[in-house]
């Protein structure tokens, strides 16, 4: 897959304008599974995932841009159904867009579902993730921003990447999200860590790693 990893969606033009390069051709030309599933284990989730539906949520774009189409994948459905009724339409989208919510949750989900499973075959899909959308794509997430535990007690994260993303740097309405914050998450990473805000976005192809930011970011190696 090659992957935009944003912590707050398409903000501005230059996130748009790596959207489409990795896609090779325009949005309008490109269809789109949109996979709602991390908010689920938030307080007002489902109302989030409606305003973003609607387009009425501006601060976290997912459904904002021009696609030719939009189909929607829960993940906890999945499991109830036969992987003829959803794995040809995961093939089929050109771009999944994973929205943000709980990591561990979303993690969770996407290995029962049988999703993960999928991603090493889907060579010429774009994966974009939102917040926990991106994080679930890293090494590991950090223990405070843990908030559903699954069973096991893992902190587990998919590790499609080998580094670590720390999202909102700075939100005016985030205080755990402030720089001092991601010193201390930087403190303990073994791996390279991204704190990036809203404005900024990691592209990964083939290994290959941009930051593609209007924002501010910085990069950490332990």
């Amino acid at each position: 897959m090659k992957l935009l990893l944003t912590s707050a969606g398409f903000r501005n033009k230059s996130i748009e304008d790596a959207l489409v390069g990795l896609l090779g051709k325009p949005v309008a030309e490109s269809h789109a599974l949109y996979i709602p599933t991390a908010a689920h284990a938030m307080a007002m989730g489902p109302t989030f995932i409606y305003q973003l539906i609607r387009g009425l949520d501006t601060e976290a774009p997912l459904l904002n841009l021009d696609w030719k189409s939009v189909a929607v994948l829960e993940l906890t459905a999945l499991p109830t159904v036969g992987e003829q009724q959803w794995v040809p339409m995961v093939r089929d989208a050109d771009v999944l867009l994973v929205d943000g919510g709980d990591t561990l949750y979303l993690h969770h989900w996407m290995r029962e579902s049988g999703l993960a499973d999928l991603f090493p075959s889907l060579t010429d899909t774009v994966y974009v993730g939102l917040s926990a959308g991106s994080v679930v794509m890293a090494t590991s997430i950090w223990e405070k921003f843990v908030h559903w535990q699954p069973a096991t007690g893992s902190h587990e994260t998919l590790g499609v990447v080998d580094f670590s993303i720390f999202p909102h740097l700075n939100h005016k309405d985030m205080p755990a999200h402030a720089t001092a914050v991601a010193e201390q998450w930087a403190a303990g990473l073994s791996v390279p860590g991204y704190a990036i805000d809203d404005e900024t976005a990691i592209k990964v192809v083939d290994g290959d790693i941009e930051v593609v930011s209007e924002g501010d970011w910085k990069l950490y190696n332990p």
